[in-house]
């Protein structure tokens, strides 16, 4: 079947037909084969049918990784609806722009983060919310245990004609009465929200036809090192994320088995893969640094793990050169963005890749390496801003035609996505990660936009001017730095204050970690703020 005519679900039953007993997902230490989880993707989109929820609506996931995420994913799809995942530390400020943004009317939540979808109800058009607690569908003997030994995190729910708890809804729900789901091929199947240079985050709809090319490709890179279903895959990338839902979520799409948990934990961690016997491991560049200075590392048997992928950043060369004396094997990297549905670049596993390289090009993708202001390619070797083109890729954001005309370009009668990044590429192909274009700081593998950060600065009384930039930090990528100016009668404002005043706005991973007061911020004649002079400086100030 084509992939015109070929969605995500009818790719994830072919699967469970064929693998049924097998182990699809283990969560918490409990194995769902293809089997029940079919079963309970079903039941989850008969619910979502009972509730009234009609094909093509949103439906936000503001859940962790857990199994009823897995199921509300795949059960959505089975619900001809369109999935919003996001992060499930997102601010009311985040939530209530994203479900008004993507028109949600349905939202699947946590009961540890109810509170916020409680508060930003008022505030959007969202009908129906659907309420799950964290063990949720484990055996009764786990639920049990959990609660009475205070383990399992909860909080008030306040149940109402609106307001549905996950678990009843299961208990009750039948399959749709529909035989399959109409939505395929270039239909949207979810719209993932993605940070940059701009104050909100942008929606970027990813159809059935760009997912399961996308997925294929980069789920079956270790195919050299072994068969694609024996393949384990301990997901500690989020799933709301690209990088978990095509490097481990979509290993459901062919009959491999895959591990997660609520939250990382590095004996968890390496608990899981000696104890399941993982094959993949999915991270960013700070786990791996923060695996090897555990102090328990070599308590636990990693040897099982045959692929070890980091994406969401450059790894540094002394991490992957520690990693391999260590273990003997290589961290094998990649290069991608939500715009593209994850990987345009992967290491091959079936060669010596060279160090720093993030892989070559994957099949269904075409890149140009441009000069970013006249656009004209650059010589082999020289570096350029990588363009991406292909046949299924998204033409632009949601509601954001300004963003999509800067990001999207036509050239010689194709589109292309500017990923804003500088790349080059040698005589053999493998690219190599050189710079950022843009005013986008990279930190922990999140992309975090500047300009978001300076406006909730600059939304606090006291603050006239703001000025957010990365100083670079081996550990995490960049650390967030701010530069504050304050009004003139002002006094008695410290950088906890303003700190404090950004965590009720923004998602940890965007709250400054540092605070430095200017009495000017440096801008061009036209009043446009200079950041790379600030970034010139703090460069100086390393070197110093």
């Amino acid at each position: 079947m084509g992939q015109e005519k070929h969605n995500i679900w009818s790719a994830f039953e072919e699967t469970a037909n064929r693998r049924g007993r097998h182990a699809a997902v283990i969560y918490l230490g409990t194995r769902f084969s293809y089997a029940r989880l079919k079963q309970f993707a079903e039941k989850f989109a008969g619910a979502l049918a009972n509730l009234g929820v009609q094909p093509g609506e949103r439906v936000v996931l503001y859940l962790p990784n857990t199994i009823q995420w897995v199921v509300a994913w795949l059960g959505t799809q089975r619900a001809d609806a369109v999935c919003l995942p996001i992060t499930p530390i997102y601010t009311p400020h985040d939530l209530k722009y994203i479900a008004n943004d993507g028109e949600a009317e349905t939202i699947v939540c946590a009961d540890t983060n109810f509170g916020y979808v409680k508060r930003v109800l008022p505030e959007t058009k969202v009908k129906r919310v659907i309420v799950t607690q964290m063990a949720d569908l484990l055996p009764w003997w786990k639920r049990a245990f959990g609660y009475l030994a205070d383990v399992v995190p909860s909080g008030k729910i306040a149940f109402s004609q609106d307001i549905h708890s996950f678990a009843k809804l299961m208990s009750g729900a039948r399959p749709p009465t529909a035989a399959a789901p109409s939505r395929q091929g270039r239909d949207v199947a979810e719209i993932l929200y993605t940070g940059g240079t701009t104050k909100y985050p942008k929606g970027v709809p990813l159809t059935h036809a760009l997912f399961l090319v996308s997925m294929d490709e980069q789920i079956r890179v270790p195919e050299p090192l072994f068969h694609i279903e024996e393949n384990v895959i301990l997901g500690n990338a989020p799933l709301f994320h690209i990088l978990g839902q095509t490097c481990s979520l979509s290993i459901l799409l062919v009959g491999g088995t895959l591990m997660i948990q609520p939250r990382v934990n590095l004996d968890a961690t390496f608990d899981s893969i000696q104890r399941f016997k993982a094959k993949t491991m999915i991270g960013v560049p700070t786990l791996y640094r923060m695996m090897l200075e555990h102090d328990r590392i070599d308590q636990y048997d990693l040897s099982s793990v045959d692929y070890w992928y980091s994406a969401g950043d450059v790894l540094p060369v002394e991490v992957g050169k520690r990693w391999s004396e260590k273990f003997g094997k290589d961290i094998y990297q990649g290069y991608g963005a939500t715009e593209t549905c994850g990987g345009i670049t992967m290491c091959p596993t079936n060669v010596k890749n060279p160090a720093k390289s993030v892989g070559r090009v994957v099949p269904s993708k075409k890149i140009k390496l441009v000069d970013p202001a006249t656009l004209q390619e650059v010589k082999r070797g020289e570096p350029g801003e990588l363009l991406v083109s292909s046949e299924h890729m998204v033409t632009g954001y949601i509601n954001k035609p300004e963003e999509t005309a800067s990001s999207f370009v036509q050239l010689e009668g194709r589109l292309w996505y500017r990923t804003a990044d500088i790349l080059s590429m040698d005589e053999e192909g493998n690219l190599y990660f050189v710079d950022r274009t843009v005013d986008t700081i990279k930190h922990k593998g999140y992309r975090v936009s500047a300009s978001e950060i300076e406006a909730v600065l600059q939304e606090h009384p006291a603050v006239v001017g703001s000025c957010v930039v990365g100083v670079p930090d081996e550990k995490v990528g960049e650390r967030i730095k701010a530069y504050v100016v304050l009004k003139a009668d002002i006094k008695g404002i410290t950088g906890y204050d303003l700190i404090k005043w950004c965590r009720k706005q923004l998602v940890s991973y965007k709250v400054p970690q540092y605070i430095e007061f200017r009495d000017m911020l440096p801008k061009s004649k036209v009043g446009k703020l200079l950041r790379r002079e600030i970034r010139d400086e703090e460069k100086r100030r390393a070197q110093s």
